[in-house]
């Protein structure tokens, strides 16, 4: 990579740190895209370590709204969706993952613009925890199921429990992606590179939390998410 593709993939941690942190979301859905089209080995696990380190500061931040229970039976789902996805990942061939990261982009961009309304049950937690940890291990993109949950969530809640479950959820896929191979020296060497816009992009967001619209962010997001993986799956293809 040269400078000028290391400043933007930089710029692009902090501008989804700065909106994750200020919102509750954002992180992956904003990055993941162009940073696969930087360099693809940017995605998952470095991204990962990049979404680890802000919600742990997150975390930290709103643990007064963490829904603990809820947050125990995600991350039991978040078990099994991390073991599908590492199936799939075992199993795609490497000249097909780029197209079909794409494809699980507009799918969690999908799942975001649903409209469907859903309870903090065991059972949609669970679902969600499934759906999550195999979106979050295959493309890092794992946010959207788990956002859909708790979408009429207080702010603070919103941010506490979607940080609280990505702490645990994260680092599961991590471990994860390591015992396949696919976390080495190289990856954590690309996290490093990231982490000053991660720490930028939430120093940023503690000015901002209340001052931004969520409902009005919200669409913005999803449209680059969607422009940027049609982009993602064009390059792909021709």
């Amino acid at each position: 990579m040269n400078p000028l593709e290391i400043a933007l993939a930089v710029t692009t941690i902090a501008v989804g740190a700065l909106l994750q942190g200020s919102v509750g979301f954002g992180l992956a859905m904003v990055a993941a895209p162009v940073l696969v089209l930087i360099d693809p080995r940017f995605v998952p696990a470095p991204l990962l370590f990049g979404s680890l380190s802000l919600t742990a500061l997150m975390a930290y931040r709103d643990r007064a709204g963490i829904d603990f229970f809820g947050l125990q039976w995600a991350l039991l789902g978040r078990l099994g969706g991390t073991a599908v996805g590492l199936y799939a990942l075992t199993r795609l061939p490497s000249d097909r993952f780029i197209f079909a990261f794409g494809v699980l982009v507009l799918l969690a961009v999908g799942l975001s613009v649903s409209g469907l309304h859903l309870r903090p049950t065991r059972r949609t937690l669970v679902s969600a925890g499934i759906i999550s940890g195999f979106m979050g291990t295959t493309t890092s993109i794992g946010g959207p199921p788990i956002a859909l949950v708790y979408q009429h969530a207080p702010g603070p809640k919103l941010r506490g429990t979607l940080a609280g479950f990505f702490i645990s959820g994260v680092s599961i896929s991590l471990v994860a992606l390591a015992a396949i191979g696919r976390l080495g020296t190289t990856e954590l060497w690309l996290a490093a590179m990231l982490q000053p816009g991660v720490v930028v992009g939430f120093a940023v967001s503690n000015r901002l939390i209340g001052s931004l619209n969520p409902a009005r962010l919200r669409p913005a997001v999803l449209t680059v998410a969607a422009a940027m993986a049609i982009v993602v799956i064009l390059k792909e293809l021709f």
